[in-house]
This record gives C-alpha cells, structure tokens and sequence, in this order.
C-alpha cells in the first residue's frame, strides 16, 4: 500500500509507554465464555467499541494524567502508518460529506499500548482497537496488527482495513445510526433481534471502509497489487462463523455480532467498487 506520502493527521494521541489509571474493567468473561484471548481480541476488535463497550463497560472517565500527551504524528513507523491512514479518512469523508451538504468533524485517534482510560470505561489491549462514541475517539494498540496477522489478515491494507472499520463506526455516530440502532436495540430487550442490529452495524462499518479505500485510491492511487485481496482475506478472517469454528464452538448465527466471513467479504467489497455510502445500507 502506497501510504507514505499522505497527509498525516495531526489528531493523534500517544498514550504508548504511559501508564493509564484503572477505572472501570472490561467484562469481557460476560460476551466471551470459554474463547481464548486471541479470538476474543479479534471479536471485540471489529464488533468496533460503541456497541460492545457502552454494554460492558457503562460511562467511565478519561484519565490521562497530569503529564502532557503528545499529539500530533508520531516519529515510529506505526505511528506514521495510523497517522496517514487517518489523515486520508478525514479527506475522503470530508469529501463526502461536503458533496451531501454536511461537514465531517474528524475523531481523535488515540494510540495507547497494555490499557487505556476512555469515556466509555477502562479497556486492555485485549478489546483491540474500538471506537468510543462518548469521547469520539478510536483506539489503538498496534500490536493488534500481529494477532490480526497471525489469525490470517497479513499486510498493511488489512490493517488500514480495520482503522477504516473504527472510523466507519464515527460516521455511524455523526449520522445519527448508532444511536437509532442502540435505541432499537434497547426495545428489543436483546436476544436475536438485538444481534441482527448488531451484525448490520458491523457490517455497514465494513462498507464504509470500503468506500474510504475507494476514494482513498482514487485521489492518491494507494492501493497496489494484491491490497485488495489482503483487505478482504482479514475481513473472512474474522467472520463470525470462523471465529466459532477456530474456537472449537458450534456455530450459532444468532450470536453473532459482526457478520459470517462472506458477508464481510461482500460488504467490504461493495464499499471498495462503488465507493457510494448509498450503498451499505445493510439495515435493509
């Protein structure tokens, strides 16, 4: 992926190599019963923090010490990497926006490494990286990248893929959809119908990465040879279905809260051929 020359965003954070005070634990033994800490992480990670934090977690506070963070793009190559990738997001959905008659205010990323504090309550590195709506910001532990790696999505796409899922879960919330699907869900009273609302969720996120990814390459060429086919084998990778399989669970379409692997595959690739927002409506 040809990234380096991007805009790099300067609404970057870095937490990493700081401490971050206990608040509110991850209940993550509630949604994850007996799956190990890599499927859980991969789980969490792209089920993309509104949804899964604010029911596990509840209202916590942000705590970042009395030190002054760093803000703006880091020196190291991930923080680069997330910098630009980021920078090319606020373009394109800026873009997008603006073609509709709306403005993009762009979420803070915030790069953090063992746990973080966020307005939706303490996480470790094990949620991987998820989205906040309380504070508009996504999070980040790059060392995520070597699991996602590890469980079948290798490659830089793959994992401006997942930053572009996180970011798509902010359109989400500037548009008003996450909060009619989290109002939905609250009449539903969980169970079935609340998963399904879940699952298209995740799955417009994964269109909206898509559409990112086609305007991205449109203006600046980005993508190259074999890109595409990294960004969808990570999307299989962590479909429900396999994430089950791998976990030596049966699999049960009613739990799920991110997609079977085809359907991300499939959402992902509509975003990436049309770039059109009109066309993940996945509610539908």
């Amino acid at each position: 992926m040809r990234w380096r020359d991007l805009r790099k965003s300067s609404n970057v954070r870095d937490l990493r190599g700081r401490s971050t005070r206990a608040g509110i634990p991850l209940a993550i033994g509630g949604r994850g019963g007996g799956i190990g800490v890599v499927i859980l992480l991969i789980i969490a990670a792209l089920v993309g923090g509104p949804e899964v934090l604010t029911l596990l977690v509840g209202d916590g506070s942000v705590d970042y010490g009395t030190r002054s963070v760093p803000q703006g793009a880091p020196d190291d190559e991930a923080g680069q990497f997330t910098s630009a990738i980021l920078g090319s997001t606020e373009d394109v959905w800026s873009q997008i926006f603006a073609a509709q008659g709306g403005r993009y205010v762009p979420p803070e990323l915030t790069l953090f490494d063992g746990s973080v504090q966020s307005a939706c309550g303490f996480a470790s590195s094990a949620v991987g990286p998820f989205y906040c709506p309380a504070d508009s910001r996504v999070y980040l532990d790059t060392a995520f990248f070597d699991e996602l790696a590890r469980m079948g999505g290798p490659g830089d796409f793959a994992q401006a893929y997942v930053i572009g899922h996180e970011i798509g879960h902010h359109v989400q919330n500037l548009t008003g959809a996450a909060g009619r699907v989290r109002d939905a869900q609250a009449r539903a009273g969980g169970g079935p119908v609340a998963n399904r609302l879940q699952v298209a969720m995740e799955l417009q996120a994964d269109c909206y990465a898509g559409v990112w990814a086609h305007h991205a390459n449109r203006n600046a060429s980005v993508l190259e040879p074999g890109d595409v086919e990294e960004g969808l084998d990570a999307a299989a990778a962590i479909g429900d279905d396999r994430l089950q399989r791998n976990a030596g669970r049966r699999v049960t379409p009613d739990s799920f809260t991110h997609g079977a692997s085809a359907d991300r595959v499939e959402w992902l690739r509509r975003g990436l051929e049309t770039g059109d927002p009109a066309v993940c409506d996945t509610f539908e």
